[in-house]
């Protein structure tokens, strides 16, 4: 537990760094917001392409995987999606709680924390939990909004939202680089593994900026979130992963492991951009990622023990 925790704390490190620069505006709102945009759209995107461009598709999809994430996932959904409808929230914030609850920070700590931690081969399984968190249940959260609101489901503005997602266009041009077996020249293959080496840094320091500017309000439904998400969500997974799938111990690792993540930062971009309890969302994201310095270890150290 120690030495995962060891390791664990330079990326906490750079979170911490982050949040000290924006607490004391040395790295003001504004800067955080282009440096965000720069790992989401060029450093991350360059990192997920070199990833899915060298695997194997057979190491990307796993039927018995996909099946117990959405299960676990999914029933942490419901579980969320519930306890609101019993505190008798609209439904637009009961799925937006449902959402907050299983969507962990899988693109910008997940990615470049897991993958360094449980080593290259984890990569596989991580890629299919990012891919299932945006297409399925980001997509879900939208088309339940959307019907809430209007009352009725508008497909092209989801479809055009995932397309323009440029983690799903950069994987999704790595996969099809993959299946054709195209080989990498040198200068490409130099020039991604270069920008996407400043995924890592820039994507921690990042979360560590926007939480300087995070206020621990609805402190009551944001502890129930977060804890759901650190430890209901890798439960629910981790049951469903071995004891009902049968998924490969050390895939089923990695799940358990993402689903131990907290709380993503694009939920409160999900919540501001609706208007649908921003508040209890951004102090779950606060809260869950402070708890997660330990949480984290203690999970890595039981999946890898």
């Amino acid at each position: 537990m120690l030495a995962i925790f060891l390791k664990t704390l330079p990326f906490f490190g750079l979170i911490g760094l982050g949040w000290f620069a924006g607490r004391t505006r040395f790295f003001p709102a504004e800067a955080t917001a282009w440096l965000t945009k720069f790992v989401f759209y060029f450093a991350l995107s360059a990192m997920l392409f070199r990833f899915t461009a060298t695997l194997e598709l057979s190491e990307l999809f796993d039927l018995r995987f996909a099946l117990a994430y959405l299960a676990g996932s999914g029933l942490i959904w419901l579980l969320g999606f519930g306890v609101a409808r019993m505190r008798r929230l609209p439904l637009a914030e009961a799925a937006m709680e449902a959402h907050t609850g299983m969507t962990g920070n899988t693109g910008f700590l997940g990615v470049p924390m897991l993958v360094v931690l449980l080593g290259p081969q984890a990569v596989g399984p991580v890629l299919m939990v990012l891919a299932i968190d945006m297409i399925v249940f980001s997509s879900l959260i939208t088309v339940l909004i959307t019907a809430a609101r209007h009352g009725r489901v508008a497909l092209a503005p989801l479809a055009l939202g995932l397309v323009k997602n440029p983690m799903i266009v950069s994987m999704g041009a790595g996969l099809i680089w993959a299946a054709l077996h195209l080989p990498m020249p040198a200068p490409l293959q130099e020039f991604v593994t270069l920008l996407g080496a400043a995924a890592t840094p820039g994507a921690l320091f990042a979360i560590g900026a926007s939480l300087a500017g995070r206020s621990a309000e609805r402190l009551g439904p944001a502890l129930w979130l977060s804890a759901a998400k650190l430890f209901l969500h890798p439960l629910a997974v981790g049951i469903a992963a071995l004891m009902i799938f049968g998924v490969e111990p050390y895939a089923a690792g990695v799940m358990i492991a993402a689903a131990a993540l907290p709380v993503a930062g694009n939920v409160y971009i999900l919540a501001a951009h609706y208007g649908v309890a921003p508040q209890r969302v951004s102090a779950a994201i606060l809260i869950s990622t402070a708890a997660s310095i330990l949480t984290i270890p203690a999970v890595i150290a039981w999946v890898t023990g």
